[in-house]
């Protein structure tokens, strides 16, 4: 006979808070959030479902989800269990991107955690503002003026 070793019973109780597993259609961004909110639990439904109270904005999906869609909240923790704030490592490469009437100054970001072929092109200018870091190294200037002539 086969088991899930992972297996964990997972209870919660009425009043928990916790967060909510997304499931992301659409554009898939590398980096989008996979947990929102921090909802409050109604009452158990069953053994494996909980009802929850979401807001206004997310009045038109259900309010009963399956443990495996919810994520404990720890008030001594800033996020949920599986999530963490990505960090970049390095600027692979600079692009310049012509719209109809401007031009976008565009990077490729080398993230904490994942490899080369999950880079991301990003708005440079939001980028020099957040991580001023990434651009005061000589690499980064070195490869710009490589990448130029």
């Amino acid at each position: 006979m086969y088991a899930d070793l992972k297996w964990k019973d997972i209870k919660f109780q009425i009043g928990d808070k916790i967060f909510l597993k997304v499931l992301r259609f659409g554009r898939k961004r590398k980096l989008s959030p996979r947990f929102i909110g921090l909802y409050e639990i109604l009452e158990r439904i069953g053994h494996v479902a909980y009802r929850l109270t979401l807001p206004p904005e997310l009045e038109k999906i259900q309010n009963v989800f399956h443990v495996s869609m919810l994520c404990r909240y720890n008030s001594d923790l800033s996020h949920p269990d599986l999530s963490y704030n990505e960090e970049p490592v390095r600027i692979l490469a600079w692009e310049v991107t012509e719209l109809r009437n401007k031009s976008v100054s565009l990077v490729k970001v080398l993230w904490h955690r994942h490899g080369i072929k999950e880079a991301t092109w990003e708005i440079e200018k939001s980028m020099k503002s957040q991580y001023t870091n990434l651009f005061s190294s000589k690499n980064f200037e070195d490869e710009i003026s490589f990448r130029v002539i």
